[in-house]
């Protein structure tokens, strides 16, 4: 339930009157601010306790010192000892209860009761001071606040706030800021309103900071245009805080372009601002254009940060930029700036993706701080690179020291068991996982066991899991029992499975490709060609897959047998010797996988020409002998180029590294591109009804129009229709090339939304083109006449 903002129908002058214990000191108190509560003042002395209440007026006999004691308080909390500090508050109450203590004694005080967020601490602050008769001024009232907010008190605080003489427009931003952080976005923006009302244009920049903040956690990003306005109107466009949260607003909302827009608006950017245009492209996967935007501001002679390192390690990441992050690195470590720990960590996933361990092992432990997401990058890369024997140790690291994982880390140290084949200790760490009620397993834990199982050749246990499981099977699950089947050759499983799978995702590619290399390795040929003619009818296919090598800051593509490279012939030697010299090393081929990048009618062509090899022996002979090599996939590694791959490297006594990077492909359903071919048939048709009719009327295509329109009995009519063919036209036109764009865009099937827009397109193009043909008939007819 959202806090209520309507104000109190009688607001106290003294906030202190709702908030106390319930003693009998405190409701005497109370009883005589009510009494007062008549008086015109809003802020006078506290009236003393009555005195018939002389227990405690009595003087100690041993002598307190309360500047000392005061002292001592103010130098605790300096230190950091807070807890100390709200103890010793108990003392001064003991020795002097109704003596005020000095303001920054209380100052210190707030301090210590809103660090360590608790709301009896806080209550026994403010009940001091209105016991002992102390005026607050502005800046002790708003501590007051936002050592409430801090605790939690929020309705506490809101009778505070409701009860303050007089409100500043900091009283505003702490009280809007403590609903934000309390999770009342919707109180805080209702409060903004009320201050607008208020005082319009004269809010301030700070409070508004505040508001877009409060917009940005709720999320709506109409009530953050409606903030934008109301920057433009207070002309706060200078300031740079408002643009940074504007940016920030807009790109939690899902709004990059309107970013970019504030961004590119503001006259002058502090590394704030760029950090922030940085990390909204990073959020949003637009990675290109935050390497572009990186190139700008180094070129601005901007200051780097650590956050600038940060963002742009998580660039160069996705991107796969080793060198480029490896230089960052080597410029953090130059200027001396500490990396936060989210900086750290993208290092460390970062030479972990690239299988640089060694490196990733070194951040991780030179690092001054780690949380769990440090921990799990770790194990994943040990993982997936075959060490699971490392991912498990630094697991029981881990554990040892009292860090609790969670699903992501017990899927790292699965996914590792299932790469070396731990079955003991995967099946020991599985147990451990179900049995937290916290972690229990999901359903991409279950699927991590069932491959586990089944390259163990347990396809038994494998499917024991899927039957057991406490939920129904996903299609992960099913896919992972696909490809255990295919490893072990097991037929009738692999059916069973290929059944469940396609029902749950007909259009996914990998599902068919998976049960055809099975046909193929079991020799059922005819089974094979049954699935690529279902592939074929579906519409789906198998795109050529693409690998690529960067040499000199230039990216070199290559396809299977491809020789468009000017080094073709180069590169075909080099590889010919390199395959004599491995075989003499033992490597054999393997002779029974579909790959990626060869169609199903070309198995019987040698793999020698495969694209990894190609951009492989394109790196030997153009980088220096010691250089390592980094190959570039738009798709998984096939064994055969895998083996191959580590015998070269142990020939050429060089650091091969290939990496997989996830490319965006096309895979049209039939009836997609059947609307496709009838949006190109019409464009080619319009274009064919020009040519002719220009022929046929023997006149330019402006001449015929003129022509049909004086030839016409309703020449308004006329030169609407011609108005409407070419509007028609670019309509038409507009949806073929719409359509188009949002199908090369699409990562997997087109959609009957994509089929819709091209069909449009195609009939637009249809309706220009009938009434071109009117036209220039109508045209044709009236010059023969004329003549």
């Amino acid at each position: 339930m959202e806090l209520q903002l309507t104000p109190l129908r009688s607001p106290p002058l003294h906030p202190r009157t709702t908030i106390h214990p319930t003693k009998a000191t405190a409701t005497a108190t109370a009883s005589t601010v009510s009494a007062c509560s008549v008086e015109p003042q809003s802020l006078k002395p506290r009236p003393q306790f009555p005195r018939q209440a002389p227990l405690h007026r009595r003087r100690r006999s041993i002598p307190f010192d309360l500047p000392s004691l005061c002292a001592s308080i103010e130098q605790l909390v300096a230190e950091g000892r807070h807890r100390e500090a709200c103890d010793a508050l108990r003392d001064a109450r003991a020795g002097a209860p109704f003596v005020a203590l000095p303001a920054p004694t209380y100052d210190a005080l707030v301090t210590a009761a809103s660090a360590l967020r608790e709301a009896g601490s806080a209550a026994a602050v403010l009940w001091h001071m209105e016991s002992s008769g102390f005026e607050p001024d502005q800046y002790m009232w708003n501590r007051v606040l936002g050592m409430y907010l801090v605790c939690g008190m929020l309705t506490e605080a809101r009778e505070v706030f409701e009860g303050m003489p007089t409100r500043s427009r900091v009283t505003w931003g702490v009280m809007m800021g403590g609903l934000v952080d309390g999770k009342r976005p919707r109180a805080a923006l209702a409060l903004f309103g009320e201050l607008w009302e208020e005082v319009g244009v004269g809010a301030g920049p700070r409070v508004l900071v505040v508001a877009v903040r409060a917009a940005t956690v709720l999320g709506s990003v109409r009530a953050g245009r409606e903030l934008h306005c109301c920057v433009a109107k207070m002309g706060m466009s200078e300031d740079q805080y408002l643009p940074c949260a504007l940016i920030d607003m807009y790109s939690k909302c899902g709004r990059v372009d309107e970013a970019r827009r504030v961004f590119d608006g503001m006259p002058w950017r502090s590394v704030v601002a760029w950090n922030t245009m940085l990390a909204a492209y990073l959020l949003h996967g637009c990675s290109d254009q935050a390497l572009d935007l990186y190139h700008d501001m180094c070129e601005s002679g901007v200051q780097l940060d650590q956050f600038t390192f940060s963002t742009m390690l998580g660039v160069f990441s996705r991107l796969g930029l080793l060198e480029h992050a490896k230089q960052m690195h080597a410029g953090l470590i130059q200027s001396g700036l500490q990396m936060d720990i989210v900086g750290n960590t993208a290092l460390v996933d970062l030479y972990c993706k690239w299988g640089q361990m060694e490196d990733a092992r070194h951040v991780f432990e030179r690092m001054p701080s780690r949380n769990l997401v440090s921990w799990n990058a770790l194990i994943a890369g040990y993982g997936y690179h075959g060490m699971g024997g490392k991912a498990i140790e630094m697991f029981e690291r881990l554990i040892a020291e009292g860090i609790a994982p969670n699903h992501v880390t017990f899927l790292g140290v699965l996914n590792a068991c299932r790469f070396s084949g731990f079955i003991d200790r995967g099946k020991r760490i599985f147990q451990l996982m179900a049995h937290n009620p916290k972690t229990k397993p999901r359903a991409m834990h279950y699927a991590c066991v069932i491959e586990l199982f089944g390259r163990q050749g347990l396809l038994d246990e494998a499917y024991s899991m899927i039957r057991k499981a406490p939920f129904t099977p996903t299609a992960n699950m099913w896919g992972a029992l696909l490809t255990a089947c295919r490893i072990n050759k097991n037929i009738q499983l692999a059916r069973l499975a290929a059944e469940q799978l396609l029902a749950m995702e007909p259009q996914k590619v990998n599902n068919y490709i998976v049960l055809l290399n099975l046909y193929i390795s079991s020799g059922k040929h005819d089974e094979a060609l049954t699935v690529v003619n279902t592939l074929k009818k579906a519409g789906l296919y198998m795109g050529a897959a693409c690998s690529w090598i960067t040499v000199k800051k230039k990216d070199h593509r290559f396809f299977f047998n491809d020789s468009l490279n000017p080094k073709s012939s180069e590169i075909y030697r080099r590889l010919d010797t390199l395959m004599e010299e491995i075989k003499e090393l033992g490597y054999v081929s393997e002779d029974d996988e579909l790959l990626p990048d060869i169609l199903p009618d070309e198995q019987e062509t040698l793999k020698v020409y495969h694209s990894e090899k190609l951009a492989v022996a394109f790196g030997l002979i153009s980088t220096s002998p010691s250089a390592p090599l980094t190959i570039n996939q738009s798709h998984r590694l096939c064994h055969d180029c895998h083996k191959a791959i580590k015998f070269v490297s142990q020939v050429t006594k060089r650091e091969i590294t290939t990496k997989k990077v996830t490319v965006l492909f096309i895979q049209c359903e039939k009836p997609v591109y059947k609307a496709y071919q009838l949006g190109l048939a019409a464009a080619v048709l319009l274009v064919v009804a020009h040519a002719v009719a220009n022929f046929l009327g023997g006149c330019a295509c402006i001449c015929s129009q003129v022509e049909f329109i004086r030839a016409s009995i309703n020449r308004k009519l006329a030169a609407t229709l011609i108005v409407l063919s070419w509007i028609a036209l670019i309509v038409g036109f507009s949806l073929l090339l719409a359509g188009a764009i949002s199908n090369s865009k699409s990562k997997t099937s087109c959609g009957f939304v994509h089929g819709k827009t091209l069909a449009l397109g195609g009939i637009m193009c249809f309706v220009h083109a009938g009434i071109t043909i009117a036209y220039y008939v109508t045209a044709t007819a009236a010059a023969h006449e004329i003549r």
